[in-house]
């Protein structure tokens, strides 16, 4: 289907009407929402959280709450958008007229549209600045794991220069997001996604014909099951599938309200959670074969990606290529991701401020800048959030007000409100008004209503801690 035939008429919130992109073609669409869910989710924080859970055993239970929780919730978030063609905060007053659903679309939008935003872009910087250093003094100062930490800790002090590749970062994002839905969001990603496959492809090549790779490969493949007892196993599979999937982010709900009547939800959903999952996989086994063969601690933490793999590189022959492809490829996982973030809240500012695509992109980008900044100048000092006696930098603090409050209750308000009070609707939208089959209508009808809400409950109030 060509975009230009599917531009229907929303209402903004502010009663205006505005014409919304459709998405061009059913490839589009899916490579834009993988693009969304692989993100630094699957390459920087899912290997420091497989090694610092057990290996294996992490993957499992991130399988199971992938499959139970994260695609039933993602199925829920693209009916709602489809339905309701409007941004979160639109979305949810205009499918119910309790006003009380509406801070689902709220939080979606703080945390996605803005919060999210503020850290990932920082992150998202010290990649470029990790893809020129590759050339320029990394792999040449940084022989062991201390030195790599002595380099990471140099460039994060120095607070301009944080700033600046932050910004650079930002205003990629902004070019591809001015461009709209098909000639930026969607053409970007029909590129990007395929390069960030055959990077990845490449990177395993290289890191499993490593002398001393099998150790890392039985790492990442033998479950400590040990590790079944311990709460906070749960809660960072849950907050890993959430954050991975882009969840509890308006994204899904911002992407599905470009959705075509005539998509089929249900496949498109499937489809997107296995790239999503698969790119999470395939990033272990680029990156443990070679942490073991170079005798590097898998337990690592989030220096993982920024410390222990730059050492591990500088000890590879052509290490200086191998760092430059790896965080290339973690440039494309960032960049995609942030521009469907930025995306939520440039939508947001259109419907709300019946602003041009071209205004949003400025005010939200600006804000996103600003916010930015406090992360970027908190990795070195001040401003640092005190709650209950422990201190944490305004970067750590975010992420735990994301991943830990904002997407698991947001995720669980939208399971309550799809399966108790939308469901017909939903299911509607599941099988385009009975025109196609739903085979696992009933599986999904289960999930959402009772398992996916109370095992999201449980998991959040039992590990949830400061």
């Amino acid at each position: 289907m060509k975009s230009k035939e599917v531009v229907r008429l929303s209402s903004s919130e502010s009663g205006s009407a505005q014409q919304r992109e459709h998405w061009g073609s059913r490839l589009g669409f899916v490579l834009a929402a993988a693009g969304s869910a692989i993100g630094l989710g699957n390459i920087w924080r899912f290997p420091y959280l497989v090694g610092k859970n057990g290996g294996a055993i992490f993957i499992l239970v991130y399988l199971v709450i992938t499959i139970f929780i994260g695609l039933p919730v993602m199925l829920g978030e693209f009916a709602i958008g489809r339905a309701a063609q409007r941004s979160p905060v639109g979305a949810f007053r205009a499918l119910n007229v309790n006003p009380f659903w509406g801070v689902i679309g709220w939080m979606g939008t703080l945390a996605g549209g803005f919060l999210v935003l503020s850290y990932y872009n920082v992150i998202g910087g010290w990649t470029i600045k990790y893809m020129v250093a590759s050339f320029t003094g990394l792999m040449d100062s940084t022989a062991t794991a201390e030195q790599s930490g002595a380099f990471f800790g140099t460039f994060i002090g120095e607070q301009g220069q944080v700033v600046a590749f932050q910004v650079l970062f930002v205003f990629v994002g902004m070019l591809i997001v001015w461009g709209g839905i098909g000639k930026g969001i969607e053409r970007s990603c029909k590129v990007m996604m395929p390069l960030l496959f055959i990077i990845m492809l490449v990177l395993i090549a290289r890191a499993v014909t490593l002398p001393g790779a099998e150790a890392g490969i039985n790492f990442y493949l033998n479950p400590d099951w040990s590790k079944l007892k311990d709460p906070a196993l749960y809660l960072d599979a849950l907050g890993q599938s959430f954050f991975s999937l882009s969840l509890g982010l308006g994204i899904m709900i911002t992407y599905g309200s470009y959705i075509g009547k005539d998509e089929h939800l249900p496949s498109s959903s499937l489809w997107t959670a296995s790239l999503d999952t698969l790119i999470a996989l395939l990033a272990g086994f680029a990156i443990f074969p070679a942490v073991f063969a170079m005798n590097f601690e898998p337990g690592a933490g989030v220096g993982l990606t920024f410390i222990t793999l730059p050492a591990v590189f500088s000890k590879m022959p052509g290490g200086a290529y191998v760092s430059f492809l790896f965080f290339l490829l973690l440039f494309f996982a960032a960049i995609t991701s942030s521009m469907s973030l930025l995306e939520v809240a440039t939508t947001f500012a259109m419907e709300k401020f019946s602003l041009k695509r071209s205004h949003a992109v400025w005010l939200t980008g600006i804000i996103v800048i600003l916010l930015g900044g406090y992360s970027s100048l908190s990795l070195s000092g001040p401003p640092k959030i005190t709650f209950m006696g422990k201190s944490k930098d305004f970067l750590d603090a975010v992420d735990y007000l994301c991943n830990n409050i904002l997407l698991p209750v947001g995720s669980l308000l939208t399971c309550v409100f799809v399966g108790w009070f939308w469901l017909d609707p939903a299911k509607k939208e599941l099988t385009n008004d009975g025109e196609v089959a739903c085979p696992w209508m009933g599986v999904w009808t289960w999930c959402v209503r009772f398992f996916a809400p109370c095992a999201i409950f449980y998991i959040f109030w039992t590990g949830i801690k400061w």
